[in-house]
Parts: structure tokens; C-alpha cells; sequence
């Protein structure tokens, strides 16, 4: 779980940033909304309990605290190069009120649950010119000057996004699709994920064996269920902590885990916080 400040500040871009050696597979979320482009390299994306493929020239969104993971496919011959872009929705909202069409388009990213949250077929070249430019003219360090060059390249990436998206995303939205095993598992625990876990249950909702369907998780999502299960749980306990009254004892048991200890002692192994410290802290 990754908060970045942006109560502070309210932005984060990082362009054309190579990550082949520094790459964490691992599930997470952000305070903020976040946009990922991708130059170089080939993976999955899991997210909205769905898989997408990932190459060179797509861009995904994902929205605040929403967790997602990204499963590169790394070999000693390829690159994962990408420019990460994460922001406060309601602070760019501001910025769009006089832009009709642009402000629309990006309420649709940001809350309409049924939006497919990928675009390929984007014009790489105006794309790689516009980062170039604004990764050059936006000033350092943090300054007024800087927050406004940011905002203004953000309405520029989405305005090239907007101009260029295919019809066919709004004739076949991603859910009319027929969901994979792995899928129906992340649907399924996103609906029970505050109950106790038994593999035999969810395998009987599915229709396949317990171990058959484990593998078949871990072939597909490149983790297991219960890694998934865990990550889900520790999402909600972060977003319960900042955002609820209830205690952390509480917490635990909202989330289906009635063991405190273990609550604890998990919380702390995904966050590197105990639940105690970060529910006082400022992030």
C-alpha cells in the first residue's frame, strides 16, 4: 500500500523510467489515481479481478486504493521501461471544469465501474514527444510553478488519450466478456474476502478441484490464492484505518481475520507499519 503524500503534494510523474532491475511483483494500491505507460516490455495486468495483457504502447489507469499488480515477463534479453504518472482525482477535477468533453472522458476513468481500464493503439511517437517536452519544461523542485506544468501535462496525455480512443471500447466493454477461472476466484473473494477462507468452498463455486484450481491460479495471476486473499484483506484494513472510527481490534475482524495476533503481524509484513502506526500516521 503505497500513500506517496499526495496530501502534500498532490503529484507524483516519474517519465521513461527503466525498471528492469528494480521490478516488485507484488499486489498494491495508491492514495491516488495512477497511469501507467508502458514503452518497453511484456507482462499482465490484474486488476478489477481481471487480466489484461501488457506490451509496448498500452496505457492503464487504475483508480484510489483499487488493487492491482503487475506480473512482468522478464528474460536477461528485455527491458521494462515505463512512465508512471500518480495524482489526486479531485485536485485535477479542478483544473477540468472549463473542459467540457476532457472532463467527462475523465470521469468516466475515474468512477465508472464498468469501464475497461486499458487503451492500446495509441500514437507512440506523439506520446513519447509529449513526455519528452514536459519532462524538460516542468521545473524542479517543487514549487507552484511546478504543480501547474504538471496539471497542464496530465490535461495534454488524457486529451491525446481522449482523441484517440477506439469506438469499439464502448461496443464491447470488458464485462460482457467470459471471465477465466483465475477471474471468477478474485470475483469471488472480492464478495467474501471479510468471511473465513476455505479452499473447499471457493472450489465448489468454481466447479474445479481444490488443487486443480490452485494451479490454475498460480499459472494464470503468477501467485496464489491466498497471497491474492491477503493482499485483498490488508487493502481494506488500510482504507478502514484512515477512513473509519473502528478500532484496530475491529479492523481485523471486518476483514475476516479474528486472530489478532496474526492480523497484526500480516498487516505489518504488507504495509512495514503496524496497524497502530499507521492508522496515527500522516500519509
Amino acid at each position: 500500500m503505497n500513500y506517496m503524500n499526495l496530501n502534500l503534494h498532490p503529484v507524483r510523474l516519474s517519465f521513461l523510467k527503466d525498471r528492469t532491475h528494480e521490478f516488485v511483483d507484488v499486489y498494491h494500491a495508491h492514495q491516488g489515481m495512477e497511469l501507467l505507460y508502458v514503452h518497453e516490455g511484456h507482462g499482465q495486468v490484474i486488476v478489477n479481478q481481471q487480466i489484461f495483457e501488457l506490451s509496448p504502447g498500452c496505457l492503464f489507469y487504475f483508480r484510489p486504493f483499487q488493487l492491482h499488480r503487475i506480473h512482468m515477463k522478464l528474460d536477461p534479453e528485455s527491458h521494462y521501461i515505463r512512465s508512471l504518472f500518480v495524482f489526486e482525482p479531485t485536485e485535477l477535477d479542478r483544473y477540468l471544469v472549463p473542459f467540457t468533453l476532457l472532463r467527462t472522458f475523465f470521469h468516466r476513468l475515474w468512477s465508472d465501474p464498468l469501464e475497461q481500464q486499458v487503451f492500446d493503439g495509441l500514437p507512440q511517437q506523439q506520446i513519447l514527444r509529449l513526455f519528452e517536452n514536459y519532462r524538460e519544461r516542468i521545473p524542479q523542485p517543487a514549487s507552484a510553478l511546478q504543480l501547474e506544468g504538471q496539471w497542464l501535462f496530465l490535461m495534454d496525455f488524457l486529451h491525446i488519450v481522449m482523441a484517440h480512443e477506439q469506438p469499439e471500447r464502448q461496443k464491447n466493454p470488458s464485462h460482457l466478456r467470459k471471465s477465466s477461472a483465475a477471474e471468477r476466484v478474485m470475483k469471488w473473494v472480492e464478495e467474501h474476502y471479510m468471511e473465513e477462507f476455505k479452499l473447499e468452498g471457493l472450489a465448489e463455486e468454481i466447479h474445479l478441484s481444490p488443487n486443480h484450481l490452485s494451479a490454475v491460479f498460480r499459472q494464470t495471476v503468477g501467485t496464489t490464492i491466498t497471497e491474492y486473499l491477503a493482499a485483498r484483506r490488508i487493502r481494506q484494513a488500510c482504507w478502514l484505518l484512515k477512513t473509519s472510527d473502528l478500532s484496530v481490534q475491529e479492523v481485523g475482524q471486518a476483514i475476516g481475520l479474528t486472530n489478532f495476533s496474526y492480523f497484526c503481524n500480516l498487516f505489518k509484513k504488507h504495509v512495514g507499519l503496524s496497524p497502530y502506526r499507521f492508522k496515527r500516521s500522516n500519509g
